[in-house]
């Protein structure tokens, strides 16, 4: 199938001058990368029907206006019931992207099992623009997890920190998984109170940098992989290496619609294989309770 743009020339980002169907060339072209991580989620869209200048909006909810072949799944929700649509090819992305979707946002837990989370997150943004404490945040993350025998990775977001990513056999619901991530937080936040907190509040942290895991519950989203970000630029959020938090040049918009098939093009993607490292978090839980 093959999707048709409307207002293709239509410029949604003003300062780069990407145009609505630059956008939906690049969701096209990134789905292989990109689906692997999302399909089969729930989607919230972030839409800009006039680019990043003009009116935007959050949407959970599939419209009447959906062709039918869209995959969408229908869930339980406080009130009664939302059904969301599924990102199941390219053509879906750039379907919606047609709709002004710049970025796509996603659930930790998939729709076949949507109480049990495949991936926790560590969502690290700085009080300011210290992205030196970011980058300390999410060693020292990855360090904890580690010593609690679990793998994790890591992604910019594009927009201003990373996410620190570790996949789940779904073998725990959302709430023992926030719980997990919670202990975590909260015992980084007691060993490093200068600099981190888990303070709700941001008159509260002092200039120190939230260590938030709210992501983590039923319904919650994070930044799809590879998703644009409405900010100058265009940047992407984009999985990393390790190694990579030591480069001079990296930051939350270091990859952009500009540079990320260029990057793609001189390295795999670092999370290709993230799904065959999902892991229990049973014995890591069981050290905290010793």
């Amino acid at each position: 199938m093959s999707i048709e743009i409307d207002n293709a020339d239509k410029v949604f980002f003003p300062d780069a001058g990407y145009t609505k169907g630059d956008l939906a060339d690049y969701y096209q072209r990134i789905s292989a990368e990109m689906l692997r991580h999302i399909e089969n989620r729930p989607l919230t869209l972030h839409r800009f029907p006039d680019g990043i200048a003009g009116v935007n909006f959050i949407q959970k909810s599939v419209q009447d206006h959906y062709p039918d072949w869209i995959k969408r799944v229908t869930v339980d929700k406080e009130d009664g019931e939302i059904t969301h649509a599924l990102a199941g090819d390219a053509d879906t992305l750039a379907w919606l992207v047609d709709q002004g979707t710049i970025a796509f946002h996603v659930w930790l837990s998939r729709a076949d099992k949507p109480h049990y989370p495949d991936r926790l997150i560590f969502d690290l943004d700085p009080p300011g623009d210290d992205f030196d404490l970011v980058v300390k945040a999410a060693r020292c993350v990855r360090e904890r997890l580690d010593g609690l025998g679990l793998q994790a990775f890591v992604m910019t977001t594009g927009s201003s920190g990373l996410h620190v990513v570790v996949p789940l056999d779904r073998s725990a619901d959302f709430d023992t998984v926030r719980d997990f991530a919670e202990r975590v937080a909260e015992q980084l936040a007691d060993e490093h109170p200068d600099n981190f907190t888990t303070a709700h509040r941001k008159d509260k942290r002092h200039g120190r940098l939230y260590l938030d895991i709210r992501r983590n519950a039923y319904a919650q989203t994070g930044i799809a992989p590879y998703s644009l970000r409405a900010k100058p630029g265009a940047p992407i959020a984009t999985p990393l290496d390790w190694d990579e938090l030591s480069d001079a040049e990296i930051g939350p918009q270091r990859f952009h619609l500009g540079n990320i098939f260029r990057r793609l093009g001189q390295r795999d993607c670092p999370w290709a294989e993230i799904d065959r490292h999902r892991q229990s978090l049973s014995a890591a839980i069981r050290q905290f309770d010793d």
